[in-house]
C-alpha cells in the first residue's frame, strides 16, 4: 500500500458542498474521497473547541458528522438495488438526494438540510426510515442514532483511559492455550496474555491493530485475507469511536494513518460501521504457520470502552496444533507478569511475499 497514492479510487463516495443543487448532478472526483478531517476529531480545532463550553451541549461537530455519514452512505447505495434505472444522465455515485428522501418518506428539502448540517436532530422515526432507505445494517443504524442524538458530555474533563481490572488480567494469564487481548476505543492493545502477545508479536505495531493493518510492511503477509481485515478494522474503529469527535488520540490515529495509507483514507471515507462481535480470521504466523482462529469480542463492564477479544481453534485442527506449538514457545512468559502487560517480542519474521492488494502495500 503506497500511502502517497493520490489517485485513490473515487468510485465510492461523493461529498457535496452546502451549495449543491438538489438535483445532485455533481460528478464524483478524487477529492470526494477525502476522509473526515482529523481536525474535526481533536480538541482545540475549529470544530472541536468551537463548541460551547461546559454546558454539556452536543458539539457542532456532531452535526457535520451526521451530514458526512449521510452523504457517504448515500453514495454507496446503488440505484439498481432498488430497481431504479441508473440512466445515462446520472452523474453521481449512488442515489440522488430526492430518491433517498422519497424512500424515507420525508421531503427533499428536509433531507437536503440534513446533508448540509442545517437540520441537526432528526427524530428516531426519521432516523430509522433513513436507515431503511440507505440499506444500513443494525450497527450502522445504531451509529446513525448516536450521530442524531449524541450524548451530552462535559468538555472540561477529557475522557480518561479506562483502567483494566487486575482480576481480569490475572484471569487472562490463566488461559495458557487461548490467545486473549484487550482493545481500547482506538483498537490499541493495552494488555494481552502470553499467547495473545505471541500471536501478534514481531511487527512494528504489534500493540496497535489499526497501525499494524495499514502501516506494517508485512501486514498483507500476516493477514492472508488482508482486504477483508482492513475493511473490518476501519468499520470496527468507526463503531468503537462512536461520536467521540473531540477525542485527541482518535484524531491522531486518523490523521497519521490517513496521511500514510491510501487504503485507510478510502475505507474511512465510506463511513461503514460494524461492531466487532465474533467471526473467524486467518493468520500466517512466522513460527506457527498458517492458522484459522475463531474469535469472540466481549465488552468489559468494569471498564467501558475496552473489549476483550478471545481466540480459539477448532478441536483437532491444524490450528489447534499450531497454537500448542506457539504456547510451548511462550510457556512461562506470564509467570512473573501477573498484569499480562503487552510486550513486544523480537521474533525475526520471514521476508513477506510480494502480493500487491487493490491499494498497493503498506507504507
Amino acid at each position: 500500500m503506497h500511502s502517497d497514492t493520490a489517485s485513490a479510487t473515487a468510485s465510492v463516495t461523493a461529498s457535496h458542498p452546502a451549495s449543491d443543487p438538489v438535483s445532485d448532478t455533481v460528478p464524483v472526483t478524487a477529492s470526494a474521497m477525502a476522509p473526515d478531517p482529523a481536525s474535526a476529531m481533536a480538541p482545540g480545532t475549529a470544530s472541536g473547541a468551537a463548541s460551547g463550553a461546559a454546558s454539556g451541549a452536543a458539539a457542532p461537530g456532531a452535526a457535520s458528522a451526521l451530514a458526512r455519514f449521510l452523504r457517504a452512505r448515500r453514495a454507496l447505495r446503488r440505484p439498481e438495488e432498488l430497481g431504479v434505472p441508473a440512466g445515462a444522465r446520472r452523474r453521481v455515485a449512488g442515489l440522488r438526494r430526492e430518491e433517498v428522501a422519497r424512500l424515507a418518506g420525508v421531503s427533499t428539502d428536509y433531507y437536503v438540510r440534513l446533508e448540509q448540517g442545517r437540520e441537526r436532530h432528526p427524530s428516531a422515526q426519521v432516523v430509522d426510515a433513513l436507515g431503511r432507505a440507505l440499506g444500513l445494517e443494525p450497527d450502522a443504524v445504531a451509529h446513525l442514532h448516536r450521530l442524531a442524538r449524541p450524548a451530552p458530555r462535559d468538555r472540561r474533563t477529557p475522557a480518561a483511559q479506562p483502567e483494566t481490572d487486575p482480576g481480569l488480567l490475572h484471569m487472562m494469564t490463566a488461559w495458557p492455550h487461548t490467545p486473549a487481548v484487550i482493545l481500547d476505543h482506538c483498537l490499541a492493545v493495552p494488555a494481552a496474555n502470553a499467547l495473545g502477545r505471541a500471536l501478534f508479536a514481531g511487527h512494528t505495531h504489534s500493540d496497535d491493530l489499526v497501525r499494524l493493518v495499514f502501516l506494517d510492511p508485512d501486514a498483507e503477509d500476516f493477514y492472508p485475507d488482508w482486504e477483508q481485515v482492513a475493511a473490518d478494522t476501519v468499520a470496527g474503529l468507526r463503531d468503537s469511536a462512536g461520536t467521540a469527535l473531540d477525542d485527541a488520540r482518535l484524531g491522531e490515529v486518523v490523521a497519521e494513518v490517513s496521511a500514510r495509507s491510501a487504503a485507510f483514507r478510502e475505507l474511512w471515507a465510506r463511513h461503514e460501521v460494524r461492531r466487532k462481535t465474533r467471526g473467524s480470521k486467518r493468520f500466517r504466523h512466522p513460527l506457527a504457520g498458517e492458522l484459522t482462529l475463531h474469535y469472540e469480542s466481549l465488552t468489559v463492564n468494569s471498564a467501558p470502552g475496552l473489549q476483550l477479544v478471545v481466540y480459539r481453534a477448532d478441536l483437532g485442527s491444524p490450528a489447534e496444533e499450531a497454537l500448542a506449538l506457539l504456547g510451548s514457545l511462550t510457556a512461562g512468559d506470564d509467570e512473573d507478569d501477573t498484569s499480562a502487560r503487552t510486550r513486544a517480542r523480537p521474533h525475526t519474521r520471514p521476508r513477506p511475499r510480494s502480493r500487491p492488494g487493490p491499494w498497493g502495500h503498506p507504507a
